[in-house]
């Protein structure tokens, strides 16, 4: 009975799961295609970062900076905040993206947001 159960919390878990990385992938489409990018492109490995850098107007050699610890993180922090304006928002939107990015990437992909390329 217990293994029963533990299959069953493991195959919802397992939906869930697929279901909120179909989730992101639809909503970060949506957002290259808004920016004028090719939405296929997130489903590139390596290239869809060196896309998301060109979205937020950042040089493709930020990727290579991305492989050095705690300077990713705060790099990833300042694109986050770039994509965030880049679409007519702010800090508050910048702090959804990070926290609660699964919902926050679908608002800014089926929002009725434009797409403004930074300096």
């Amino acid at each position: 009975m217990f293994n029963l159960i533990y299959f069953f919390m493991v195959v919802i878990s397992v939906v869930l799961s697929i279901a909120l990385c179909v989730l992101m992938f639809v909503a970060m489409w949506k957002i290259y295609s808004k920016a004028g990018q090719p939405g296929w492109a997130i489903l590139v490995p390596i290239y869809n970062i060196i896309v998301f850098l060109r979205i937020v107007n950042k040089p493709w050699w930020w990727l290579l900076l991305f492989l050095i610890p705690i300077v990713n993180f705060v790099l990833m922090i300042i694109v986050i905040h770039r994509l965030s304006k880049s679409f007519g928002n702010g800090v508050g939107f910048t702090l959804g993206l990070i926290f609660l990015s699964f919902i926050f990437m679908l608002i800014l992909g089926f929002g009725n947001y434009t797409y403004q390329k930074l300096d």
